[in-house]
């Protein structure tokens, strides 16, 4: 199949390998759960395509970087990407290797993951109308660290997500650890105490954030991490808002 989208980014080199070396503690792992091709994007000279993890060889490359990484920061390490209706799986390759995977779970009749620990948090949105999801299953190899393949990532889940499933907020479980990321790099907000999450044997606060909230920070900021005002936040390195209409065009006529 075709890439669904290329995009040089040869001028950001500098600015990502800054980044780069910045985030080696900073960028998350989430909590569990969560060819094949949605695009392949040049970034710092380099080829990351971003594709679903559909077929079993995807989904078993998915599987071993979460592992390794999950067991490299003391969790559970025995986690398994499945076949499932209601889940998306992604995953970032470089030169055939995978180095980041997420998955987006959709709600349905048999809830999210989440329900487990939060399910009293997440009923009052259902019971207002909201269409939930989840971000789950989120892994980056540590050897290779860049905002701008950590938010071609998250820009398309997003884009399953709110354009294609029309889900209107999306919850994630996360380690204390990493809540300022979510907070300070994507604006989720906090919706609980801290609770022990069976699945990982740690603990985790729910975060979320309406969709809308991160359709307006795209629209804002979406293609700007050349600027000097791009800060700490995720958003300048998502997508333009030209880029993420092609993608959702491709996505939608496949």
């Amino acid at each position: 199949m075709a890439p669904i989208l290329e995009r040089a980014q040869a001028q950001q080199a500098g600015t990502v390998n800054e980044e780069a070396a910045r985030m080696k503690s900073e960028l998350p792992i989430s909590e569990p759960e969560p060819d094949d091709n949605i695009r392949d994007v040049t970034i710092d000279m380099k080829t990351y395509g971003i594709r679903l993890a559909d077929t079993d060889e995807g989904r078993n490359r998915a599987s071993l970087l979460i592992n390794k990484m999950y067991a490299w920061r003391g969790y559970v390490s025995t986690h398994q990407v499945e076949a499932h209706p209601n889940r998306i799986t992604l995953a970032a390759s470089h030169r055939g290797a995978v180095i980041g995977t997420v998955t987006l779970g959709i709600d349905s009749e048999m809830g999210i993951m989440a329900d487990e620990v939060f399910k009293d948090q997440i009923d009052p949105l259902r019971a207002q109308g909201a269409k939930v999801c989840e971000i789950t299953k989120l892994a980056f190899d540590h050897a290779v660290r860049s905002k701008m393949a950590m938010a071609a990532l998250f820009h398309t889940l997003f884009i399953y997500g709110y354009h294609i499933h029309r889900c209107t907020h999306a919850f994630i479980e996360i380690n204390p650890r990493h809540r300022s990321f979510y907070e300070h790099m994507l604006g989720f907000q906090r919706m609980a105490e801290l609770r022990q999450n069976p699945r990982v044997d740690a603990p985790a606060y729910l975060m979320s954030i309406p969709l809308e909230k991160m359709a307006e920070q795209i629209r804002l900021h979406g293609g700007t991490s050349d600027q000097p005002t791009a800060g700490r936040s995720l958003y300048p390195f998502f997508f333009s808002q030209r880029e993420e209409e092609g993608i959702l065009n491709r996505l939608r006529s496949s």
